[in-house]
């Protein structure tokens, strides 16, 4: 019975951006019935791969969906949003390539550790913002519109003004996908990012803290709970999600730039966290949500450039429709609703009452 009720507890928080995503899907399905179809295509180079607009949704989503995750734990601890993922992820990137350059071949070896170099210094750059936020408290917003200043400049720094072309079939198959399996790798990679968070919240008790933290973290600091450790941990796992979503990036192109890679991809996070239900303001989250949202994101931009409307105007479309998504899961609108449900609920067994009299 408590499996049932937590079950549906945990659909009732994933309501709004269900309802979101069932809207787009009908949409699109009357707009055009053959929207999510699937086909097989040969590529360049001969493989078998999947194709279509579902594929390319969740396929071109994953970015998103994994720089989500990290931002969630941000928002849950911190109750702020980090703006610098963008830029961090072009740091990141340049790390990684600068590294590369230094083995002069791309193999296996030399790229797990390049990724870890670049992983290493985005976690350093991520906890730069992390001390700031929690041991000066300032605002996370504030804290990190430093690094999204000058992060693609610290970027240039490391590896020019060059984009290096990084042709390699192990490049490719990380961005695009495996000789002989027909969907995009970045699906696995969020797959991959998804369960590996999913186990350490299961075996240890993070997500737990971070939730303590984000409520009350005087309260938690009282139970043992060490709120500038769960915070320094929450942006780390940040630069992780980070350098992840910049590996894809580069390897979905075969070169860097700093400039463009992952541009713009710190308000979608942002978007993709609020839509999946979580509170902006930090404790409870759902990282399933903010998954969602980023698909949420995906789709609606997929979906108005199917219908024509110019690169000019998307975003103000989308803005338009986020907006309705945003307001209508917020904890006003959820509150009202909450209460006219139970005042129809309670209108209902009185007059059933009254019938049985």
């Amino acid at each position: 019975m408590k499996r049932k009720s937590k079950a549906l507890s945990s659909l009732a928080e994933l309501l709004i951006p269900l309802i979101a995503l069932g809207i787009l899907i009908l949409f699109n399905l009357f707009r055009d019935p053959s929207f999510f179809g699937i086909r097989v295509a040969v590529n360049n180079a001969g493989n078998r791969v999947l194709t279509g607009n579902l594929i390319s949704i969740i396929d071109s989503a994953s970015e998103l969906a994994i720089i989500a995750m990290g931002m969630t734990m941000v928002t849950a601890a911190c109750g702020g949003q980090d703006i610098s993922v963008g830029a961090v992820g072009a740091i990141s990137g340049a790390v990684l390539v600068k590294i590369l350059q230094a083995f002069g071949a791309i193999t296996g070896p030399s790229l797990i550790v390049a990724f870890i170099g670049a992983c290493l210094a985005t976690i350093l750059f991520k906890l730069f913002n992390g001390t700031l936020v929690a041991v000066f408290r300032i605002q996370p917003m504030i804290a990190t519109l430093i690094l999204f200043s000058c992060g693609r400049s610290i970027a240039y720094w490391i590896n020019g003004d060059a984009t290096p072309q990084l042709a390699s079939p192990i490049l490719s198959s990380i961005g695009m996908t495996i000789p002989g399996i027909p969907v995009p790798t970045p699906i696995f990679c969020v797959i991959l990012v998804g369960v590996l968070l999913a186990l350490v919240f299961r075996f240890t008790n993070i997500s737990l803290y971070t939730q303590s933290v984000g409520i009350n973290q005087g309260a938690a600091r009282l139970n043992g709970i060490n709120p500038v450790a769960i915070k320094l941990l929450s942006f780390a796992l940040l630069g992780v999600c980070v350098s992840v979503a910049s590996l894809i990036g580069i390897s979905r192109l075969g070169q860097l730039n700093h400039k463009t890679l992952l541009v713009d991809i710190e308000m979608d996070a942002i978007l993709a966290v609020a839509i999946g239900g979580n509170n902006l303001g930090g404790g409870k989250f759902k990282l399933s949500g903010s998954i969602l949202g980023a698909y949420i994101i995906q789709m609606l931009t997929t979906t108005l450039y199917a219908m024509k409307v110019s690169p000019v105007n998307v975003k103000a479309y989308k803005a338009i429709v986020i907006i309705v998504i945003v307001v209508a899961g917020s904890p006003v609108v959820k509150e009202k609703i909450g209460a006219l449900m139970k005042r129809r609920s309670g209108g209902f067994h009185t007059a059933a009452g009254k019938g049985v009299r």
